[in-house]
C-alpha cells in the first residue's frame, strides 16, 4: 500500500484522463495486479479451501487487509483481485457452481482476466425485499428465457465485464422464498441491452452501475446456478460476506479521512492560529477516533464469528456492522469536509467522492432499515411468549 498503491494514485488519475473514457482500464491497474499477485496478495477475500486457495486467509485476518485497502478504494481492492461485485460472484460460483460453470467463468475471474456483474435490484419494485423481484426466468425446452429490467447492476458499464449473475422468478406460485433463481447470463447474449450508466451524486464509477434490459434473453439450462427456487438462499449466502467486506473497507476510508483532517487543521490558519487549536476541531478529531475504534471492534467481532460459527451464525453482527460502519465513516468524512472548507466538495480532494460512495453503502446490500429490523426481531425473540 505505502510503496506501490498510494504512489500510483496520481498515475491512475493521469492515465484515466488520457484515456478520455470514464470506464477505461488504465495500465497502472494491471501493473499493480501483477505486483500484488507476485507477493501472494491475491484473492484474499476467499475463505474457502479450493484448488485455487489451498491456504485461505481467515475472515478475521482479511478484515485488517480490507481495512488497509479502503485507504485507496479505487485501486487497492482490484489490485488484489478483491473488488466487488466479483468477490461475491466468485464465492457464489465456488459454493454453488457446476464444474463447467467454474471452468468457464470462475477460473478467469480468479485469474483477474475478466470482470462480472450482479443483477438483482430492479427500478419498479422495492428491492430491499428480494421477494418483490419481478424479472421472469421461464423454462423453454433446453433454455431459460429472461424478461425484465435491472438497475444498479455494478460493473455493467465496463467492456471487461463478460458475465452477469441474474436473479429472477422461475415460479411465482411457489412459497415467497422459493420463487427466485439465479442464472449466468453472458453480456453478449442477444436481447441484453445496456440502457444507461447511473451516476452516484454525479460521480461516474469506473466499472459503472448499469441499467440493463432483458428482452427474450435465451440462455442454456446449464447456466442455472444451483437449483430452481434456490436464488433467495444463494443471495443471502452471497450478501453476508460482501456486507462485511464493505464494512472493513469503510474503516480504512474513515482512517484516511481522519488523517486528511488532522493534516489540514495543523496547516490551515484562521483567527490567529492553526485550526487545530479550536476546541470544536479537537472534538471532531476525538469523536472520530473513538467512533472508528468502536466500529472496528464490532467489525472484527463479526469477522471472528464468521470464522467460528459461519455467516448464518454471525448474521446479527453482520447486520449490526452494516448499519454502524458506513454511518460512522460518513460522519468522519463529513467532519473532514467541514475542516477542509469549500474545497472539500470539489475534485481537488478525495472527500466528496468518499462521501458519495459511503452514502450509497447505506443502500447497498440492504438498507439500514432492513438490517435494524433484523437485529430488532432477533432481540425481541428472546422475550416472545411460548
Amino acid at each position: 500500500m505505502s510503496s506501490e498503491v498510494i504512489p500510483a494514485e496520481p498515475v491512475y488519475r493521469e492515465q484515466m484522463k488520457a484515456l478520455g473514457d470514464p470506464h477505461g482500464h488504465p495500465q497502472i491497474v494491471e501493473d499493480l495486479k501483477a505486483s500484488a499477485r507476485s507477493r501472494g496478495l491475491w484473492n484474499l477475500f476467499m475463505p474457502h479451501v479450493t484448488e485455487w486457495t489451498p491456504d485461505p486467509v481467515s475472515n478475521l485476518d482479511y478484515a485488517h487487509i480490507a481495512e488497509m485497502s479502503g485507504r485507496s478504494i479505487e485501486l487497492a481492492p482490484e489490485a488484489m483481485n478483491c473488488a466487488a461485485p466479483d468477490t461475491g460472484n466468485m464465492e457464489v460460483l465456488t459454493l454453488f457452481g457446476t464444474p463447467e460453470q467454474k471452468e468457464q467463468w470462475l477460473v478467469p475471474l480468479l485469474e483477474g482476466e475478466i470482470r462480472s456483474a450482479f443483477a438483482m435490484t430492479e427500478p419498479d419494485v422495492a428491492s430491499s425485499d428480494a421477494t418483490n423481484i419481478q424479472m421472469r426466468i421461464e423454462r423453454d425446452g433446453d433454455h431459460y428465457v429472461l424478461n425484465g429490467r435491472k438497475w444498479w447492476t455494478s460493473g455493467a458499464s465496463s467492456d471487461r465485464c463478460k458475465v452477469m449473475i441474474v436473479m429472477g422468478k422461475t415460479d411465482p406460485d411457489a412459497p415467497r422464498h422459493l420463487q427466485q433463481s439465479m442464472i449466468l447470463v453472458p453480456f453478449d447474449t442477444p436481447g441484453v441491452t445496456k440502457v444507461r450508466d447511473l451516476t452516484v451524486f454525479g460521480f461516474t464509477d469506473r466499472e459503472g452501475h448499469g441499467e440493463v434490459d432483458f428482452n427474450n434473453v435465451r440462455v442454456p439450462v446449464s447456466n442455472l446456478i444451483g437449483q430452481e427456487g434456490g436464488g433467495f438462499a444463494i443471495a443471502q449466502a452471497r450478501l453476508g460476506p460482501g456486507r462485511i467486506h464493505h464494512c472493513m473497507r469503510c474503516i480504512g476510508i474513515a482512517e484516511k479521512a481522519l488523517e486528511l483532517m488532522c493534516k489540514r487543521v495543523t496547516q490551515r490558519v484562521a483567527f490567529g492560529g492553526p485550526l487545530a487549536r479550536q476546541g470544536v476541531i479537537r472534538e471532531w478529531i476525538a469523536d472520530s477516533r473513538i467512533e472508528i475504534e468502536q466500529a472496528r471492534l464490532l467489525t472484527l467481532k463479526a469477522a471472528w464469528l464468521m470464522d467460528t460459527v459461519g455467516s448464518k451464525g454471525a448474521a446479527i453482527e453482520i447486520s449490526a456492522i452494516k448499519v454502524v460502519a458506513p454511518s460512522m465513516a460518513l460522519r468522519v468524512v463529513d467532519r473532514a469536509m467541514q475542516a477542509h472548507g469549500g474545497g472539500s466538495v470539489s475534485d481537488d480532494f478525495p472527500l466528496a467522492r468518499m462521501y458519495a460512495g459511503l452514502r450509497t453503502l447505506r443502500f447497498a446490500d440492504g438498507p439500514d432499515e432492513v438490517h435494524r429490523r433484523q437485529v430488532a426481531r432477533t432481540e425481541l425473540a428472546r422475550y416472545a411468549q411460548d
